[in-house]
């Protein structure tokens, strides 16, 4: 496991998972809605086609953590965030949001591009 000096570290079998992603080796969507009440990080790799019809993907790293979450629970996250992304190399873009509405495929599409 990684430094967790920030208060959170980053456990190895996250970072195996994030390299098996970046190989296109695995796709898992486990954002589910049950756990959408506290703050967490999730990996998500878009793939989409250009204007020109051209397939291409981009690594998102998302830092969620809605208004409903604990407060320290949200001062952990927000601390921890630069750190876990330096353990994952390779995110292209970043995207922060607090509800539901900001993780639309709208959203990913205009960051993507």
């Amino acid at each position: 496991m990684a430094n967790a000096a920030s208060g959170m570290a980053v456990h190895d079998d996250c970072k195996l998972k994030f390299m098996e992603l970046k190989t296109k080796r695995t796709h898992d969507s486990s954002f589910s809605r049950s756990r959408r009440s506290k703050s967490k990080y999730a990996i998500y790799d878009f793939e989409f086609l250009t204007k020109h019809n051209a397939p291409k993907s981009r690594i998102f790293f998302i830092a969620w953590s809605p208004d409903t979450a604990k407060v320290r629970s949200k001062m952990i996250y927000a601390s921890s965030k630069d750190r876990f992304k330096r353990e994952l190399d390779g995110i292209q873009i970043e995207l922060q949001a607090t509800d539901p509405a900001e993780m639309v495929l709208d959203v990913f599409k205009t960051r993507a591009n």
